[in-house]
């Protein structure tokens, strides 16, 4: 019964990791459009026709604020809500061996374990979460103010 689970929790994960190269796209393409947007504003600013077509419509936006700052913004967000969903997981997994210990101490021991492992592991995506916002914040409105 702790193998067919072990063994649907590999899938599981392994599932989840084949999902990755298919949300990279999605950030490519948002970098990619907000780049050509910049450029069509430019081009077409003297006409007033920018921005109502398709997804441009913040001429005034700058390179800097726009293309890398949002890409590294959606990679950290896009793996922390992978690692995110694998803690979770791992919360539930070590819950479900907590209550099928039957009392044995190693079991409960490692049950306990992975409990905590996985809260630690929550907190940490949490404050990496803050600290690399926190980050390109800053440096976004150092690169905006100089």
């Amino acid at each position: 019964m702790i193998q067919k689970i072990k063994s649907s929790m590999f899938v599981l994960a392994t599932m989840l990791m084949g999902a990755v190269p298919l949300l990279v796209p999605v950030t490519v393409h948002a970098s990619i459009a907000s780049s050509v947007c910049q450029g069509t504003n430019i081009a077409t600013s003297d006409t007033g026709s920018a921005g109502t077509g398709g997804e441009c419509t913040d001429s005034s936006s700058t390179a800097s604020t726009g293309g890398l700052y949002k890409l590294a913004a959606n990679v950290v967000n896009i793996f922390s809500i992978i690692v995110g969903i694998i803690a979770v997981i791992m919360i539930i997994y070590g819950g479900f061996k907590y209550i099928t210990s039957g009392g044995d101490s190693g079991n409960v021991s490692g049950a306990k374990n992975t409990l905590i492992y996985a809260i630690v592991g929550l907190i940490i995506v949490a404050l990496a979460q803050f600290i690399v916002h926190f980050v390109l914040k800053t440096a976004d409105s150092a690169t905006t103010a100089g």
